[in-house]
């Protein structure tokens, strides 16, 4: 009956230390009794009971110094009730600071236990609701002729309870950031994550940072979001202003559940490659949680968009089969808008729970990323999103992270009756902090295709087996598998680095022959980072180089390739490549600007009659298609310098939704060495202006 009847009601008003409710004072026989107001009975009770608990907050209530110092003026409302054991227990406290949340509760904590209220002679459950002026008001005597009751009585009757009144119980009782607290993913975007990255990295930390996206709950343990956005925080008193600024568009929070609505947009307009170009996203995020430990997202995005000369040739050259002219990388499937333009509608969405403090499980449709780089060699967030289920698990100094999928293969050659071929994909990653500086992480990796009616093989769904076992006593060829290595040491809090290694298939007489075989399929990845660089607070630069050798990632069964939807699962230029990338970020308060510069050797296969061989740069071309056996080297065929930069400034209009308003240019220098109809020497500078809400990363760096 307790728990059932517990809908709260928060019901603000302009006085100092009044209480407020919907019931009169003849429900009761008695009101909670203070040892001092043992000799008063009916008004003159209820009067003392409010004097006496305004008189104790008053006398004990401490502003926090953050609250003096940033000279707050504002309002605590307090949702409190006694229980029958006459003992004060807070339940909902809206206030702009933890600290005066904290300090609240130090007060109630340190009130003394009184007389319950009684109701038909029995003890029984009232609940108050005080609001408390900030800066502190002395309190004013309340008078018999004031109405001041409760807001809510939970009696003991044994008679049939009256519910016809459940649904106007049912009240907002106001959203308070609950997603800093849930198992939502925070969104991933670099920007964001830049911001991030200096309190999950100090020395010391039990925390695990290649795992991505992160989730909320764990995240907030080592950068308290609600702490370090109030600063950002603009002083708006009207909806709209509050709305727009500071917070979610249509919020509701219940008893022990909560839901939040916002549209979204990814506009932009700008000139590339002599095209003017533009971006027309609309979108529409849903999200909540019922009770602490399950939480839903959804989103919807409805796009129309035409880029940079350069960028509109890579997603035409993705096209799948059908008849549809391109693949918008990292979105999905575009369909021809007007005459030279694409529209691409996409859907993501998850459910997230947590059984205990040790496990998180996510069911959804979206993207992973492993890796604490700019670039992953073993999963990135560079392809469309897909179906998958995730399970992470934490304990003790790891974290171990199972991951299963359902992918595509769009292309003509492999579509069957109309239809896309499905290929699956499970793969683990175990992560151990060796000491409070050192971090070294195993990865596997299996794909496998639903060939012989295999569909989903059961095989790979034990979340401790090892991979590359099943792949042999499946049949050689039954599965793709892949097996990596990372590793990340923290000088200081403000210098780390950070590695990977991949090998797509170990074969040691060919790796360490020094013959350069086709089979010496390697890639790995170095890099750096500096926090606070130089001393300068929230500036984050970021060194990092990757390579991968040919033919990585593909497969002789060409299904079985490290791709969905006719991108690179892992790093966005596939195989066949060196890579160097030097990044600048700042951020000061809502004001943020980022510098990328990328230097890079990429070869390309030729394609035109007299060499149509694979050179390993494309993992989608089958491996027998090679020139030859040994001599393999990066940067073979068609070999191609990249060069490109990159600047961006903006300012976040509102960092709960990350909507940003921004200005961006990117020089792109290509400069292969035989033009041909794919490859061919371009220069391109595109200027871009937009308006976005950055829940994802845009890559146009290829």
């Amino acid at each position: 009956m307790k728990h059932l009847n517990r809908l709260l009601l928060l019901l603000l008003t302009v006085s100092t230390f009044t209480t407020v409710a919907q019931t009169q004072l003849s429900a009761f026989e008695t009101y909670p009794v203070f040892s001092n107001c043992e000799n008063q009975s009916g008004e003159e009770l209820r009067v003392c009971f409010t004097n006496s608990l305004q008189d104790f907050v008053y006398s004990n209530f401490k502003i926090p110094d953050i609250v003096n110092s940033n000279n707050y003026t504002g309002e605590v409302s307090v949702l409190f009730e006694v229980t029958k054991e006459g003992v004060f227990e807070v339940y909902y406290i809206d206030a702009a600071y933890q600290e005066l949340k904290d300090e609240v509760n130090r007060v109630f904590a340190a009130l003394p236990t009184v007389q319950p209220a009684m109701f038909n002679t029995k003890p029984t459950y009232v609940q108050f609701s005080l609001p408390i002026a900030i800066p502190l008001v002395a309190p004013q005597s309340i008078t018999t002729d004031q109405q001041i009751t409760s807001i809510q009585i939970i009696d003991n009757l044994d008679a049939q309870e009256d519910r016809t009144g459940e649904y106007d119980e049912i009240k907002n009782l106001g959203y308070t950031n609950q997603e800093f607290r849930s198992q939502l993913n925070v969104p991933l975007s670099h920007q964001l994550y830049a911001r991030l990255d200096p309190s999950l990295n100090k020395v010391g930390l039990n925390n695990h940072t290649a795992q991505k996206p992160y989730v909320y709950d764990q995240t907030n343990k080592y950068y308290d979001f609600e702490t370090n956005y109030a600063p950002m925080l603009k002083d708006k008193t009207s909806w709209w202003g509050r709305k727009l600024w500071n917070e979610h568009l249509v919020t509701f929070a219940g008893d022990n559940y909560w839901l939040s609505l916002d549209p979204g947009v990814d506009l932009q307009v700008g000139k590339g490659d002599g095209v003017d170009t533009y971006n027309n996203t609309r979108m529409l995020f849903f999200q909540g949680g019922l009770g602490k430990n399950l939480n839903f997202y959804a989103a919807v995005y409805e796009s129309q968009g035409r880029f940079a000369g350069y960028f509109n040739r890579y997603a035409e050259s993705l096209a799948p089969d059908g008849g549809n002219p391109a693949i918008i990388p990292g979105r999905g499937i575009a369909e021809a808008f007007k005459e030279d333009s694409y529209d691409y509608p996409v859907a993501e969405g998850y459910v997230s729970f947590a059984p205990s403090k040790y496990f998180n499980i996510q069911l959804g449709h979206g993207r992973n990323f492993i890796g604490d780089g700019y670039r992953s060699l073993l999963l990135s967030d560079n392809a469309s999103p897909y179906p998958y289920f995730k399970l992470n698990t934490s304990f003790w100094k790891l974290k171990y992270t199972n991951t299963w999928m359902s992918l595509r293969d769009v292309r003509s050659e492999v579509t069957e009756d109309g239809s896309f071929r499905t290929k699956y994909m499970a793969n683990h990653y175990l992560s151990l902090n060796v000491t409070k500086r050192l971090n070294i992480g195993l990865f596997e990796s299996v794909i496998w295709e639903n060939d012989n009616n295999r569909g989903f093989d059961f095989n790979y769904l034990n979340p401790v087996i090892f991979y590359r076992a099943i792949e042999f006593s499946t049949g050689s060829r039954g599965g793709n598998a892949l097996i990596g290595l990372t590793g990340k040491y923290k000088f200081t809090d403000r210098v780390n680095v950070y590695s990977q290694f991949i090998i797509d298939e170990f074969s040691s007489s060919d790796i360490f022959g020094g013959d350069q075989s086709w089979k010496n399929k390697l890639g790995f990845q170095i890099g750096a980072k500096y926090y606070d660089a130089f001393g300068v607070k929230n500036l984050y630069l970021q060194a990092e180089y990757n390579q991968v050798r040919p033919y990585t990632y593909s497969h002789n069964t060409v299904t079985l390739n490290y791709g969905q939807n006719n991108q690179s699962l892992a790093h966005l230029w596939g195989a066949n490549f060196k890579e160097a990338i030097a990044i600048a970020r700042y951020e000061h308060n809502r004001i943020y600007g980022f510098v990328k510069i990328i230097f890079g050797k990429k070869g390309f296969d030729f394609n035109q009659e007299g060499d149509l061989f694979a050179y390993g740069g494309d993992i989608y071309r089958e491996e027998a298609d090679r020139p030859y056996e040994l001599g393999h080297e990066i940067g073979q065929g068609n070999t191609t310098d990249i060069f490109i930069g990159e600047l961006q400034a903006g300012y976040i209009i509102n960092p709960l939704t990350n909507l940003k308003i921004y200005g961006s240019i990117i020089f792109r220098d290509f400069t292969p060495e035989v033009d041909t109809a794919t490859e061919f020497k371009s220069n391109s500078t595109w200027v871009n202006f937009g308006i976005r809400t950055d829940v994802f990363n845009w890559y146009y760096d290829f």
